[in-house]
């Protein structure tokens, strides 16, 4: 498990075998079932996560309508909005499988960083990725039409047409479960398949 936190680190700084045994004794990891909340709406996020295996969404409740927005899966982080600016949560974390994650909090970060300082510089490059990759998804929400979205998933995250029901596929491209099935049909006839 150890190798799997190493290798999402190694993207934005090369770790020395001593910095690599601090993680591995101050890492925190916690299993959780499917279907576990990690964070709801109301709640002050107290933690962020690091998928070590599973598969974790985010979705607000919205007049009763689960409105999903993100599904996390291994080797990626979450630092929710609320951990970041001490906030109450507007939206929901629930585990979709059962998950292994490494959690992470305030004090934990702050011990690490007191035992390798220049991991300091790997927040700053995270945040870019992050920003950089939601404004991608969102950019390409706002231009793609819902045809278009699911072709995109299809082609950046195959995997995840697999693992995750189709309901919440059509939630998190803004379509009606019913529209999904249609979509998918016009798809597989298109290809002859």
């Amino acid at each position: 498990m150890d190798e799997v936190i190493f290798d999402f680190l190694s993207k934005y700084i090369e770790l020395t075998q001593e910095e690599k045994d601090i993680i591995s004794d101050l890492k925190f990891i916690r299993s959780y079932k499917k279907g576990s909340v990690l964070l709801s709406e109301g709640d002050l996020g107290k933690e962020c996560f690091f998928i070590l295996k599973g598969c974790i969404y985010s979705y607000y409740l919205v007049e009763g309508e689960l409105k999903v927005t993100e599904f996390f899966t291994e080797k990626q982080a979450i630092t929710p909005v609320s951990y970041t600016l001490k906030k109450p949560s507007e939206y929901y974390l629930e585990c979709l499988e059962d998950c292994i994650v490494s959690i992470g909090s305030q004090e934990r970060s702050a011990e690490i960083m007191k035992k390798i300082p220049r991991l300091a510089t790997l927040g700053p490059n995270f945040l870019e990725d992050e920003l950089a990759s939601q404004r991608m998804k969102y950019d390409t929400f706002i231009k793609l039409s819902p045809e278009q979205r699911y072709q995109n998933l299809q082609e950046q995250s195959p995997e995840l047409l697999n693992r995750i029901p189709q309901y919440l596929i059509a939630s998190y491209l803004g379509i009606k479960p019913e529209s999904l099935s249609r979509i998918r049909k016009r798809l597989l006839k298109a290809s002859g398949s």
